[in-house]
């Protein structure tokens, strides 16, 4: 954190003296519970939003980016000084994308394919989880006060946590395009 410009008012976290230590363990609840409601908002977003051609390619990432840090954001809401520093809220963003991607390769595993074979679970429960956790990180690295701040239209928002969020969807829908062009491909043939 070193290369944080000091006079960047945009870079400074939610940092409160008054943390107590129930926050830690409520704010990792909502980091998993936000997970969780996030991928609920991404289904009911993605459903409504149509267009399922560049869904997955374009709009499944900037949608599942916005909600899977969705306990973190009632944090910054409601006790905002359980959000330590920079990297713990980052950390607790990480959190939510790594229970984002358990549901979702639980669901893809046991709906979406039946009679998975074993390198289908295996791929499931590792790189897209690698992606949500590793994106979702990036992501809540630009959680900070500034963003509060610009959700009730009193500042603009950070160019870096602008950056961060295009940094964390351009990395998801690479990964989204690769997979979907494997599949097409049949390297990734699941039937």
């Amino acid at each position: 954190m070193a290369d944080l410009d000091q006079n960047d008012a945009s870079q400074v976290t939610i940092l409160e003296p008054r943390a107590r230590f129930y926050h830690h363990p409520l704010a990792v609840v909502l980091a998993l519970l936000g997970g969780v409601l996030g991928i609920i908002g991404a289904i009911v977003t993605e459903i409504q939003s149509g267009g399922f051609l560049l869904l997955p390619i374009i709009g499944a990432p900037i949608i599942e980016e916005a909600m899977k840090p969705a306990g973190v954001y009632l944090l910054m809401a409601r006790w905002p000084q359980a959000l330590r520093g920079r990297l713990y809220t980052a950390v607790l963003a990480a959190i939510s994308g790594l229970s984002f991607g358990l549901v979702e390769a639980f669901v893809y595993i046991t709906l979406y394919v039946s009679d998975p074979p074993d390198w289908f679970v295996t791929y499931r429960f590792t790189a897209p989880l690698a992606l949500h956790t590793g994106a979702s990180f990036i992501v809540g690295l630009g959680i900070t006060r500034n963003l509060w701040e610009w959700t009730q239209g009193r500042e603009p928002l950070a160019k870096s946590s602008r950056n961060l969020f295009i940094t964390a969807v351009s990395i998801h829908a690479i990964f989204n395009t690769t997979a979907i062009a494997l599949a097409l491909s049949g390297v990734l043939d699941v039937e």
